[in-house]
């Protein structure tokens, strides 16, 4: 669908969203299903949901050279996201952008994972889904970090409730402060060693525990699910390639048709937002530049609200490309921290072990979800330690060495079968996901001397982990050790993947977590956005991304964009009811 010239009534609606992933997802659905005639503009293509999953189905000998391993062409095009090991391959590269057309500038190494497509990063997520706790939302104010939270947990809770209730979260209440418990589906089950190893560490460690990771998939039937698109998880592992059965909450899959059924949603792909339009007689945003990512055509889309979820380093780009009269440093960006403050989630660091005794037992099937070790470092006197603040989670599972391990064999015939027949060894590891502290030097800004290939200011990224988020990583280390060999494992050995002496494997990034660049906070003069989400200077513009973020804590964050999200459009209708917008 494109616009035609006629006149301003055919591009005007109620409320505009850009981006139509997780948190754009939630905003189209919330505004729609409140009466809002809604406009979502997304970048990049068209997706539909199972249509256009078109490797889901594949097995490895369906892809060149028998392999879903990267071919050396695709290489060529993702040089920045191949670091990652995991988002290029023939199985799911498609859903991400290619390094080499859409191009930005490395000040420091920076793994920036893109999807542009209809769902955006909804499709490739990982799913873990935690919420922040009441420590997480207080940390910044209590240990002089930044700025405070301008919300607490209980300002989150009852948004939480209602974004589980509506996704389908599988898991397990704990009790724990450090995680605070919600509306699940039946957790996913612990295989024998995951068993061992939670026994072992409860056993040994006071103050840690272990329990299933908490995930957006389907273990049972949703009761208010208003779409025939989804269903129960399979146990295929195939997630990122899309799933069919829409056992996993994606955009796709869940927000985006609950929209459309209201009939209040128009859909706009290869629409790629520069800037926002603002009214200087209104102090308020009246709409969006829109740029044909085919055509490379401009027109305008006009709003009475508009709510920014391009992802947290492109909303920011957005808003320092909006520059007028009253805003000479981009919309908002009174505080001058528009585009600072990066967080990620540091990991790539744990411990890996063998454990003897299960010969005799095996699982069935793959199970897209692991074991989840909360946080359990200075959370209380105990616990405190002196060398850092905040702390980590650790994510894992155990598994069995199976039929491929005869590709280093040398044997034929009847040893070659019984090899074939016989599982391996029982493995298991914990990798470390390390909170990231908002810090003024990481950031993100736009160079108006060189454009990308769109037009726009091309986007330069300076940031890196800095001293308390390093010096986290040696307890994660430690810490995922010793809990293996309290619970029996063998041979246990620590990998840490950042080397001091490459910088390319320190980049930030690689959580694929970006957050911070459009900050909330009680004081307009040190932040972006209020408690609601509005920018401080321009109310009629939301801001529910990972920019968003305060803080980062240790848990996934995507379930708080979520409930952000939900929370932001219920306050925005209301406030559009009394006609303060």
């Amino acid at each position: 669908m494109y616009f035609n010239s006629k006149g301003d009534e055919e591009v005007t609606y109620d409320a505009i969203v850009v981006g139509s992933g997780i948190s754009g997802g939630w905003a189209a659905k919330e505004l729609a299903e409140k009466g809002l005639k809604t406009i979502v503009l997304e970048r990049g293509r068209k997706v539909e949901h199972i249509v256009d999953y078109t490797t889901a189905s594949m097995e490895k000998w369906d892809f060149k050279g028998n392999t879903e391993r990267p071919t050396q062409e695709q290489l060529k095009d993702y040089e920045v996201q191949a670091r990652s090991g995991y988002t290029v391959n023939q199985g799911h590269s498609h859903w991400f952008v290619k390094d080499t057309e859409h191009p930005f500038v490395e000040v420091k190494p920076f793994n920036w994972m893109r999807g542009y497509h209809l769902g955006g990063r909804s499709i490739t997520w990982g799913r873990q889904s935690y919420r922040l706790s009441e420590m997480d939302f207080e940390a910044n104010a209590k240990d002089g970090t930044a700025v405070d939270w301008p919300i607490r947990y209980a300002d989150m809770k009852p948004w939480y409730d209602y974004v589980e209730t509506h996704i389908g979260v599988s898991g397990q209440n704990e009790g724990l402060a450090q995680l605070p418990d919600g509306k699940y589906l039946p957790p996913m089950e612990m295989n024998c060693v995951e068993q061992k190893f939670k026994k072992g560490v409860a056993g040994n460690f006071g103050g840690r525990m272990v329990t299933m990771g908490r995930t957006a998939h389907l273990t049972g039937q949703l009761s208010h699910n208003k779409t025939s698109k989804r269903g129960q998880c399979q146990f295929r592992n195939r997630c990122m390639r899309g799933c069919p059965y829409g056992a996993y909450f994606s955009s796709l899959s869940s927000t985006l048709p609950v929209a459309e059924q209201t009939g209040n949603l128009t859909i706009v792909c290869n629409s790629i937002v520069a800037g926002v339009i603002y009214d200087p007689e209104t102090n308020k945003a009246k709409g969006v530049r829109v740029i044909d990512a085919l055509t490379k055509e401009t027109r305008e889309v006009y709003a009475k609200i508009i709510f920014l979820n391009a992802s947290a380093i492109a909303t920011a780009s957005i808003l320092l490309n909006s520059k007028s009269e009253r805003f000479p440093n981009g919309l908002g960006n009174d505080s001058g921290e528009l585009g600072h403050n990066i967080m990620d989630h540091h990991l790539g660091v744990g411990a890996r072990g063998e454990f003897e005794g299960f010969q005799d037992k095996y699982y069935k099937g793959r199970r897209p979800n692991g074991v989840y070790v909360p946080r359990f470092r200075n959370i209380d006197n105990a616990s405190m330690r002196k060398d850092y603040i905040r702390g980590f989670g650790y994510q894992g599972g155990a598994s069995r060495e199976g039929w491929y391990k005869v590709v280093k064999e040398m044997k034929l015939g009847k040893e070659l079968m019984e090899s074939l027949q016989t599982p391996g060894y029982w493995t298991m590891g914990i990798m470390g996901f390390g909170e990231c502290l908002p810090d003024h030097r990481n950031k993100m800004f736009l160079d108006e001397d060189n454009l990308d290939p769109f037009g726009m200011p091309m986007i330069h990224i300076d940031a890196e982990w800095q001293e308390n988020e390093l010096i986290m990583r040696n307890d994660m280390a430690t810490s995922a050790a010793e809990m293996l060999e309290a619970a029996g494992a063998k041979n246990v050995s620590t990998y840490e993947t950042i080397n001091n002496n490459d910088k390319k494997n320190r980049a930030m990034g690689i959580g694929i977590h970006e957050m911070g660049t459009a900050r909330m906070g009680r004081d307009p003069k040190t932040s972006v956005l209020n408690k609601y989400n509005q920018i401080h200077a321009c109310q009629n513009v939301y801001i529910t991304d990972g920019a968003a973020m305060t803080s980062a804590g240790c848990q996934n964050p995507s379930l708080t964009y979520m409930a952000l999200t939900a929370r932001a459009a219920d306050h925005a209708v209301s406030e559009l009811k009394k006609m303060n917008l």
